[in-house]
């Protein structure tokens, strides 16, 4: 910001000014304080914590005051806030991707550690597996059209609006199908589940069904349009409505406060989320694209990618029921949370994974630049928390009782190493899928769930669930390996469609 300053009136073109007339000074005009704040004195340096704050023009450097310092520590605050929420998008998108995950699930275990304060335990058992049907359901029924979105609206331009909705309407149609399905089957799957067939209880399931597929796919779409702020948001909201809901079905002795209380929680944030997204998100996106194309061949390239994310998901969710099956329920248990734990350092890349996407379908002649800076930074941070999650393994697993440190101790830590090659996989098919190239990246995960589903099942009798988490450390350093080695290949800036 400039200070005023004279100025002299230019004389007109042609004219020369009277030879006997003295220059013409224009006064400064100084606006009051009141009527025109933006008019200040000019700042010597930035105002950062330590810098030279605003003085008048002419005062010596010495004479100028300082900020107040706030020391090594606010030095090592700013460094770190810099670190988690950096100025570049690539990486500052992908970190806040990585915090609504891990709120999520904190949030998520504060609801369920209070529902088993205010509930049955038969209640508990019985929601808790209705509301992990839900989930499945919604996965298997919004076909994997939340990565879908994180791929093609960046580039949709006016296009978005419409694309969002159809995708929102495709995977919500669907996923009450199945939900639906899913009723008619459980008196001969699932009979345990028999109160879901009551009239209300049964609306409730197929919209949670539902509701929770768009759900999925908003963060996708709040992600592509990078407002990834707003995903840590509608996660804080839905978890801190669901909980509140909660408590008001125990207050009210409701055998299904449990599940309404997702169904009401689910409407919230669907309807606060998609405000932001509709309303505000959507048209400032639209306005910033140079262009707008129609995603060309979307058929073609959802059905690939959703066959791919199947076999994904059954290398995540078949594990488990081959540990119920071979070594029974404790070991099922010790099992399900070491998985969770490590779990989440896979969530990391895939999130990181998410923000590469965004910015290489945006700048894709800068797609092999992002992607090694990608890698080397989820390297270094994944490998900071591998390390941590090596080391005190068996602290994190006493948390749930000395059982699950004495049981899992082991699988966790072979969990976590396997996070590290995990990292070149997730980004060579986030890759792939940026460049539209999924017959590459379907191959891969095709691969890894038969290796993955083929070793557990040859080394669960022999290491116990050990043999689950060398099953996943083997497959990963077999896929990252080539993928290493033959890098050229696939890390490129060039463009290719499956066929």
């Amino acid at each position: 910001m400039t200070a005023p300053r004279t100025a002299r009136p230019a004389p007109a073109a042609g004219h020369a000014p009277p030879a006997a007339a003295p220059p013409v000074v224009a006064p400064p005009v100084v606006a009051p304080a009141a009527a025109s704040p933006a008019v200040a004195p000019p700042a010597v340096a930035s105002p950062a914590v330590g810098a030279p704050v605003a003085a008048p023009v002419g005062t010596p450097p010495e004479a100028v005051p300082r900020r107040p310092s706030l020391g090594p520590l606010g030095a090592m605050v700013r460094a770190g806030v810099a670190a988690v929420f950096p100025r570049d998008p690539l990486l500052r998108n992908g970190h806040l991707l990585a915090i609504s995950s891990l709120v999520s699930a904190g949030l998520g275990s504060v609801f369920w550690v209070l529902a088993t304060h205010w509930y049955d335990d038969e209640v508990v058992g019985v929601s808790y597996s209705a509301l992990s049907m839900t989930l499945l359901l919604a996965s298997i029924g919004q076909l994997n059209l939340s990565d879908f979105l994180v791929r093609f609206v960046p580039s949709a331009g006016h296009h978005t609006r419409r694309l969002i909705l159809v995708c929102y309407t495709v995977s919500a149609v669907v996923s009450a199908v199945v939900a639906m399905g899913f009723l008619l089957l459980v008196p001969v799957v699932a009979p345990g589940l028999g109160f879901l067939l009551t009239p209300v209880t049964a609306a409730c399931f197929v919209a949670a069904t539902a509701g929770y597929a768009v759900f999925v796919m908003q963060d996708g779409a709040l992600t592509a349009v990078r407002r990834p702020g707003w995903v840590v948001g509608e996660n804080v909201i839905f978890a801190c409505v669901k909980i509140g809901l909660l408590g008001m079905g125990a207050a009210l002795a409701l055998f299904s406060g449990i599940l309404l209380s997702w169904v009401g929680a689910l409407a919230v944030a669907l309807v606060v989320a998609n405000f932001v997204l509709l309303r505000r998100a959507v048209p400032a996106h639209a306005r910033e694209a140079t262009e707008a194309r129609r995603p060309a061949r979307a058929l073609r390239y959802a059905a690939a990618d959703y066959a791919g994310s199947l076999f994904r998901m059954a290398a995540y969710t078949v594990v488990p029921l081959m540990v119920l099956n071979n070594l029974g329920a404790d070991q099922s248990a010790y099992f399900s949370l070491a998985w969770i734990v490590g779990y989440v350092l896979y969530l990391v890349a895939r999130n990181l994974g998410s923000s590469l996407v965004v910015e290489a379908v945006s700048n894709p002649e800068r797609l092999v630049e992002h992607t090694v800076r990608m890698l080397r930074h989820t390297g270094l941070l994944l490998g900071t928390a591998v390390a941590l999650v090596v080391l005190l393994a068996p602290r994190i697993l006493s948390f749930f009782g000395p059982e699950y440190a004495e049981h899992g101790t082991t699988l966790l830590r072979l969990l976590a190493l396997s996070a590290l090659p995990n990292i070149v996989v997730s980004l060579a098919i986030d890759v792939w899928r940026a460049r539209r190239r999924l017959r590459w990246a379907v191959g891969v995960q095709i691969v890894m769930c038969v290796l993955v589903l083929g070793l557990t099942k040859l080394l669960l009798p022999t290491l116990g669930i050990a043999g689950a988490g060398v099953a996943w450390l083997v497959t990963m350093c077999l896929l990252a390996a080539p993928l290493l080695v033959w890098r050229a290949r696939w890390l490129t800036n060039g463009s290719g469609r499956s066929s």
